[in-house]
């Protein structure tokens, strides 16, 4: 039971289903507000929602740079709990407020406070930089790829859970009060979890892990890289997603919640096959190549989809990016190799901190250039998505042969030193 107790992944499956259910009653709550101000008109519907998105999310990316360096900093002394406990906190408050403007039809404004709270208490940032901390202390080194990757893979079931009963949850409820209070009542037991019963290891070090002044200058200069093929990654393919629950909505798809639960389904798939393919050929491609099959594999998937006009298409696509959830995890999973864990979490909250505001600009950017183009070729953005992502493989493949050359065996699968 102990050990079952120091594993993150139940409060992992327990938040993502919650916000599985949250993201779609959010989703079409905000569409129907905007198809109703338009007078029924898709397209100046879309660009509406497309712009409440940018400024929703934005909103809550920006505010959780207040917050997740300082608790990063707090957990390095108290502990991951802080990471995990304060964002939960502030995302089931953030919730509570989609469930006032359902009830009280109150003005799309209102939602923007509910992004506010969320990011003030870290928001996504901190908690996902709380699940990694946690999940690397509480593994060897050797399995750390496969354990980072095992927690994506929670996720992943758990989204595929939520989206296959997310939408039939919807249509009971007055356009998605059901939804919105079953999410809510799964984040709570997510936080019941996170604070009453889930162990938190303690980072030690050992002499293995002080490095002398010359190896930290070195690995500042990796983890500059990793930073920014993580960088890169996550701006092709952030807004490109944002833009693709919208993009679904639309002719010649037109997509109701139960289709929406379904695409939700799909996506969060990826990371049970993505698992899968790190489980099997881990050991025989190692790192470098994992991480390079996933960025192919979002890239082609993703120029599918940009020519999608039946749903057969979309989830054709979906299954060419079956390994597209490997390079996140992975890099991670190299990054904290080669750090103390002393620094987990600052390092962490500062990665989480960079990639929110990473993922403010690709809103950004493809929130700007969906509404352009959907008038002469709606699927551009996810090609720009392509070519964005497809950058990220160039610091991987340039740290590769730097430590190639040096006989590091950094980026491999071949360490299966353990705790």
């Amino acid at each position: 039971m102990g050990g079952f107790l120091g594993l993150v992944e139940p409060v992992v499956v327990i938040d993502t289903v919650g916000n599985s259910f949250f993201e779609l009653a959010l989703t079409l709550a905000v569409y129907n507000r905007t198809l109703e101000e338009a007078a029924g008109h898709s397209d100046e519907a879309q660009a509406q929602s497309s712009h409440f998105f940018l400024v929703h999310r934005t909103l809550a990316c920006l505010l959780s740079l207040v917050s997740t360096v300082l608790l990063g900093r707090l957990s390095d002394r108290l502990g991951p709990r802080v990471l995990l406990v304060v964002p939960q906190v502030g995302s089931i408050l953030g919730k509570c407020f989609l469930l006032f403007f359902l009830l009280f039809q109150l003005p799309l404004a209102v939602l923007y406070a509910g992004a506010a709270v969320y990011g003030l208490s870290g928001g996504a940032p901190a908690y996902w930089g709380g699940v990694v901390s946690l999940a690397a202390l509480s593994s060897g080194r050797g399995r750390r790829s496969l354990k980072l990757n095992a927690v994506d893979f929670s996720s992943g079931v758990a989204g595929v859970i939520g989206g296959l009963v997310a939408g039939y949850i919807y249509q009971t409820g007055r356009s998605g009060v059901a939804l919105t209070l079953t999410s809510l009542g799964l984040c709570f037991a997510g936080l019941l979890y996170s604070t009453f019963l889930l162990s938190y290891p303690v980072a030690t070090v050992t002499p293995a892990t002080r490095a002398p002044r010359e190896a930290k200058l070195q690995d500042r200069k990796a983890v500059a890289l990793l930073f920014s093929a993580l960088v890169l990654f996550l701006m092709g393919v952030s807004g490109a997603e944002n833009v693709l629950c919208l993009f679904v909505l639309k002719p010649p798809l037109n997509w109701d919640s139960v289709w929406c639960g379904y695409g939700r389904a799909a996506t969060d798939a990826m990371y049970l096959s993505s698992f899968l393919g790190v489980l099997l050929l881990s050991r025989s491609l190692g790192d470098t190549a994992l991480i390079l099959l996933g960025i192919v594999s979002n890239c082609t998937g993703m120029a599918i989809m940009a020519f999608a006009t039946h749903s057969w298409v979309y989830f054709l696509g979906r299954g060419i990016m079956m390994f597209a959830c490997i390079p996140m995890p992975t890099i991670r999973a190299e990054l904290s190799k080669i750090l103390d864990a002393q620094l987990y979490g600052r390092v962490f909250g500062l990665l989480q901190s960079t990639l929110a505001v990473t993922e403010v600009v690709s809103i950004i950017l493809f929130a700007s250039v969906y509404p352009l183009t959907l008038g002469w070729f709606g699927g551009f953005s996810f090609l720009l998505s392509c070519a964005i992502s497809y950058l990220s493989a160039l610091p991987i493949l340039y740290l590769n042969c730097r430590w190639t050359r040096q006989g590091y065996e950094a980026i491999s699968g071949t360490d299966d030193t353990d705790n």
